[in-house]
């Protein structure tokens, strides 16, 4: 009789419920093994952006960036990691949204500090921003990136 209160108050809750972190198959890198290549910084908010050796290598000779690189924006408060944005690049990933969905190959995902999933931030939001930036291999900071010695 409870499992049938618990299913009944699951089924109420379920459909207002927000859809945020998806399952996806972005990674967390070894932050250490990237290049810094710029730094932004919002308010109290600063935020190094890094990526691989390999990305920075075919942005400057004009290629897209490979599948299988990271761009990572690691967000400091206070001077400490609070957490990390991951884009990473996969070959066919964009096919697993519809069409009008995609960011090109790249999925998304935010990790806390801890290296877990922050399941509070909606993916699908990033993809939705980043979408505007197909020209710049949906980067913000493309020509940051391009600038990096």
């Amino acid at each position: 009789m409870q499992y049938m209160r618990f299913l009944a108050l699951v089924l109420l809750i379920l459909p207002g419920t927000k859809s945020f972190a998806e399952p996806n198959q972005v990674t967390l890198p070894e932050i250490e093994m990237l290049e810094h290549y710029t730094t932004v910084r919002r308010g109290e908010v600063t935020e190094h952006m890094m990526t691989t050796r390999d990305a920075i290598d075919a942005v400057e000779s004009g290629k897209p960036i490979p599948p299988g690189n990271h761009v990572v924006l690691v967000d400091y408060r206070e001077g400490e990691v609070y957490r990390y944005f991951v884009m990473l690049k996969g070959e066919g990933w964009g096919e697993e949204y519809a069409e009008a969905e995609r960011a090109g190959d790249w999925q998304f995902q935010w990790f806390w500090a801890d290296g877990s999933i922050n399941m509070d931030e909606d993916t699908a939001r990033c993809r939705s921003c980043h979408r505007r930036r197909a020209d710049v291999e949906f980067m913000y900071t493309f020509d940051d990136l391009l600038a990096f010695e």
